[in-house]
């Protein structure tokens, strides 16, 4: 009992050690906009999503997962997740990565970003709250110079 004790002591000081060890870089300048754009498929307004770099960095190797979660007349619901990969977004520039379906406004848009500046790994949460994603809540979007529901 006292080996199995000291063990777990020894196991949890290791793994706080480990834990200490490992810095998570804070992502800066890097962020998402929806953008609200004429559809000739769809012969309306739709909103698309862009990855925004406005930093003097390139990113390599971005990989992006969006998912939609959330409750709509009580009952949970959640879409199923797309991924979407970029070689590189180069230093102050956009790419788009997907069209938000207009159902899903309702629900909350999540996009978990990951990417590298040289060897360093970033990776961020980015959520667009349910029922953000209006025109109420536009501002102007850096790069493009048009408005768009941006998140930090």
């Amino acid at each position: 009992m006292l080996s199995f004790v000291l063990l777990s002591f020894s196991l949890s000081s290791i793994i706080s050690k480990m834990k200490s060890d490992i810095t998570i870089p804070k992502v800066e300048n890097v962020f998402l906009a929806a953008i609200q754009e004429w559809s000739d498929d769809f012969m309306e307004n739709i909103w698309n999503v862009y990855l925004v770099n406005d930093s003097d960095f390139d990113l390599d190797s971005v990989m992006v997962v969006s998912k939609a979660f959330g409750t709509i007349d009580g009952e949970m619901k959640k879409t199923s997740l797309l991924r979407h990969a970029f070689m590189q977004v180069p230093a102050v520039t956009v790419v788009k990565i997907e069209m938000v379906e207009k159902s899903v406004l309702r629900l909350n848009n999540e996009f978990m970003v990951t990417y590298f500046i040289g060897s360093t790994l970033y990776d961020k949460k980015f959520i667009f709250k349910a029922q953000s994603i209006t025109p109420d809540y536009v501002e102007e979007v850096p790069i493009l110079f048009v408005d768009g529901v941006i998140v930090r």
